[in-house]
């Protein structure tokens, strides 16, 4: 079970380039890992669709669809997060199970 301050630390670590907070400062807990990985993946995609904003109207289409999935999914990580669930995001979460930090 983890702590309160894993559980915070991680919820922490969905909300942009905060997700090295659980990755570097519970380097040994599992949990913290677990959600740091899942939102670098979320900061990463959130980029990729920040640059593909610059096309125009298809790449602002994307952009505002793909921003508020991936806010629902910040929320719903955090939320997992403060509950002390290992939760994994529906197919990104399969990229941060491979990522090795």
């Amino acid at each position: 079970m983890p702590t309160q301050s894993e559980k915070f630390i991680s919820a922490i670590g969905y909300l942009g380039v905060l997700c090295v907070l659980p990755l570097w400062l519970n380097r040994q807990s599992a949990f913290s890992q677990h959600h740091g990985k899942q939102g670098l993946v979320l900061l990463i995609v959130w980029i990729i669709l920040w640059a593909g904003n610059i096309v125009p109207i298809l790449g602002q289409v994307v952009w505002v669809l793909g921003s508020l999935v991936l806010i629902i999914l910040i929320i719903l990580g955090m939320i997992n997060a403060f509950a002390g669930r290992m939760w994994e995001m529906p197919v990104l979460g399969a990229y941060a199970k491979r990522m090795n930090l």
